[in-house]
């Protein structure tokens, strides 16, 4: 999970044996393999599970913002997949997948603003009301005025944008919506202690390898095979640093981070500089969002959510990896039977990533119920309880 993700949900995950890196406290731990094979951290493509890649113009008053989409199915309703914070559309590459072999549908799933391979003029814009408006631009910019039904899915930060689109009425051929893991009363409590767990994650990375290795044992992400396409749009090179080949050798540990030196001489100024350039040459990889700069945003993405959720008067679909998430306004709702739940225990906050056969299931499911699609290849629906 993302780092804003992880926070929202530190401690009220399911519970699990400690991992190198959890929770930014061991930031200087080693990582070691246990006994056995050794696993593969390498990085695997996109094209592995999406059939196509585009970039939507979007020309707006400042100008033009490219949009980074991941496209599979040609026939059925458009299930428009939206990430959490830090991630990117590949964090949904294991799951169109499985989805894809259930279901007739079709796949696009967007890179968010400042997220992934997306680029737009205000970067740093990452509002609720400007995601949104995003969105429905980047629908109208692909269908027109005739769009094919879709299906607005998000984890996360991805959800609570979901919301805020729908509410908006930015989709105009809107027939469901389903959030995974996001619940207003959770991430609000959890708020005021982002900026902690983003400071214990490390800066950088000397390769792809590290960081997939780093995103599996830390408990960021669950399932091996997902972190070697997920991490890929999590993470970029640093600028001016050499390829990945010429580096011989992967960092072993978490990287600890440096705490910034506030002595203001000039020779300690130019001391950090040089121990910064030779940061970047050992670690050419970092972060491609610096999330704790988004600070202000995180209080809109989520407050009032649980109300705008209840109000949108479409078809609800509500993704959990525990009961406990539940806030009191979405409890009552969900015994009035305003939204189909399903909780999927055994699983971190990333659910989609952490297990893409059972968020299929349950998505196909939802769909076949509502009679959105058809079900192909024999996939036989399993109605939950709740």
């Amino acid at each position: 999970m993302s780092a804003l993700e992880k926070t929202m949900h530190l401690g009220r995950l399911p519970s699990r044996p400690p991992l190198p890196g959890g929770g930014g406290g061991q930031s200087g731990a080693k990582l070691r393999m246990g006994p056995g094979r050794k696993r593969d951290f390498s990085p695997v493509s996109w094209n592995q599970y999406f059939e196509s890649m585009e970039d939507v113009v979007v020309e707006n008053e400042t100008g033009k913002d490219t949009f980074r989409i991941y496209k599979s199915g040609s026939e059925g309703p458009v299930l428009l997949l939206l990430h959490g914070g830090g991630h990117s559309a590949l964090s949904w590459a294991v799951f169109t997948a499985a989805i894809i072999s259930r279901i007739q549908c079709r796949i696009v799933a967007l890179d968010l603003r400042s997220h992934g391979e997306t680029k737009v003029k205000n970067s740093e814009d990452l509002s609720a009301e400007t995601m949104a408006k995003d969105v429905g631009n980047v629908v109208e910019a692909m269908y027109g005025d005739l769009p094919p039904p879709i299906m607005l899915i998000g984890h996360s930060m991805g959800g609570a944008i979901a919301v805020h689109t729908a509410s908006s009425n930015l989709v105009p051929s809107l027939l469901g919506l389903c959030m995974i893991d996001v619940v207003e009363g959770t991430a609000m409590d959890a708020l005021n202690s982002m900026q902690n767990f983003l400071r214990g994650r490390p800066k950088t990375f000397k390769s792809l390898e590290n960081a997939i290795e780093w995103s599996v044992k830390s408990g960021q992400i669950r399932n091996l095979e997902s972190a070697r396409v997920s991490m890929v749009g999590q993470v970029k090179q640093c600028e001016g640093t050499l390829s990945p080949e010429v580096s011989k050798t992967l960092v072993e540990g978490i990287i600890e981070e440096e705490e910034e030196d506030e002595e203001g001489s000039e020779s300690v100024n130019k001391r950090k500089k040089e121990d910064d350039t030779e940061t970047k040459k050992d670690h050419p990889y970092t972060w491609r969002i610096e999330l704790a700069k988004t600070e202000k945003y995180w209080d809109g993405w989520f407050r009032g959510l649980s109300n705008l959720f209840l109000s949108c008067p479409i078809p609800k679909l509500l993704l959990l990896a525990g009961v406990d998430r539940l806030d009191k306004d979405l409890t009552i709702g969900q015994m009035q039977g305003k939204f189909q739940m399903q909780v999927l225990p055994q699983c971190g906050h990333a659910v989609h990533e952490d297990a893409p056969d059972k968020v299929a299931e349950a998505v196909a499911t939802f769909l076949i119920r509502h009679r959105f699609t058809e079900p192909i290849g024999g996939f036989q629906c399993v109605f939950p309880g709740c």
